[in-house]
């Protein structure tokens, strides 16, 4: 069975010890700033229910009707289960400990790499728990960098995720004023970036060869992603060509070695979301005899509760031994491994260097889409956005 005591300590020593990269830095002024945008996760369980309470009101990322009233009883009726499950990982979610760490470790090979934007600082800014963007924005300013780098934290691109923190920027902006002495410029997505995909290879590499060598070639690599619901894909989503590009690259690098496929995985409520689902997945393979599996976080960077609870716990543990898994493994996520942060620090490098400053398919629209502050917020972000 998994393993996963390892990929769980090295979560719980990252929460304990990484926080004093962000607010340690010797760097008083910077002159580039790399605002690192994620959804976040709660440090504490105290924290669970306002943390659910931004998910549940936030519209980019989910609709809901009367979601004004029917978002905060949701958020109500799930703390205590949600509660739970972090207590289970050890009380709280690591990913601002990885970013934190991921960010200071990219701002050192950027300060090497690329000496004439030095120095850089990396900040983080959460959507739905604290560090939230605003109030990150807000510290960049007092810090009066000359440039500022919008950098998304989701390889790929989701209208519910990315688009989110996008908008939240603009919302932000829509209410304050805009610096004008500082450049802005922003990294939508990198779900094909070389690095990050020789990381994942990596990654999958470390797990196989734990497997023995006469049933190793055989082993399933099952990614898995987080779902969406199809309405969002019908309006023209992009995150699901995003996430199978990956995919097929990971597997191109590894040299299509062993069967694969692709599951999603955290799907909410009744509606009809992407499949096959991830628990439905194992399920059906272990009906075909397939019983020894890699589990690959594809669209995640960084541990958190869907890696250390769902698929750890809740698949790799517990559906495992319920249905007869013979070896099941969970392949962590990119961290702290050298590779991925070299493709953090190319991929920032890059982008200060190419002249520019908002990717044309950021612009674009969903076709069907149907939410107004996109179209004002794509606007404002090519009138912004210049080199």
């Amino acid at each position: 069975m998994l393993h996963r005591s390892s990929l769980l300590s090295s979560a719980l020593k990252t929460v304990g010890t990484s926080v004093s990269l962000r607010f340690n830095s010797t760097i008083v002024k910077p002159k580039t700033a790399i605002l690192m945008l994620n959804m976040g996760g709660p440090q504490h369980t105290d924290q669970v229910h306002d943390y659910l309470l931004r998910i549940m009101t936030d519209r980019d990322m989910i609709q809901l009707p009367v979601q004004s009233r029917l978002g905060p009883w949701i958020a109500q009726r799930r703390t205590k289960e949600v509660q739970k499950k972090y207590k289970e990982i050890g009380g709280g979610s690591p990913i601002l400990k990885w970013t934190d760490l991921q960010g200071q470790l990219m701002c050192n090979e950027l300060d090497r790499k690329c000496p004439e934007s030095a120095p850089h600082k990396h900040y983080v800014g959460f959507r739905y728990v604290n560090p939230l963007t605003e109030d990150t924005l807000q510290h960049i300013e007092n810090d009066g960098p000359e440039r500022v780098v919008f950098f998304s934290q989701y390889p790929q691109y989701s209208c519910a995720t990315s688009g989110s923190s996008f908008n939240s920027i603009f919302s932000h902006y829509r209410q304050h004023s805009l610096p004008k002495n500082i450049k802005f410029s922003i990294i939508d997505r990198w779900s094909t970036h070389p690095l990050l995909i020789k990381t994942f290879a990596e990654r999958i590499r470390e797990e196989l060869n734990k497997f023995g060598e006469a049933k190793r070639k055989d082993v399933v690599i099952l990614f898995t992603a987080h779902s969406l619901p199809l309405k969002a894909v019908n309006r023209g989503d992009p995150y699901p060509s995003e996430v199978g590009a990956s995919v097929h690259l990971v597997m191109k690098e590894l040299g299509n070695t062993n069967p694969y496929t692709l599951a999603w995985q955290s799907k909410v409520g009744p509606l009809p979301w992407l499949a096959p689902a991830t628990d439905d997945t194992i399920k059906a393979y272990v009906k075909q005899g397939r019983k020894n599996f890699v589990l690959v976080p594809i669209a995640f960077v960084n541990e958190h509760i869907e890696t250390l609870h769902e698929l750890d716990i809740e698949y790799c543990d517990e559906l495992a031994n319920e249905v007869g898994v013979e070896e099941i493994r969970r392949a962590a996520a990119p961290n702290d491994h050298p590779l991925f942060i070299e493709a953090l620090s190319s991929i920032v490098a890059d982008h200060l260097k190419n002249g520019q400053a908002v990717n044309p398919k950021f612009l674009m629209r969903c076709p069907m889409c149907v939410n107004p502050r996109c179209k004002d917020s794509k606007n404002w972000y090519s009138e912004v956005c210049t080199h």
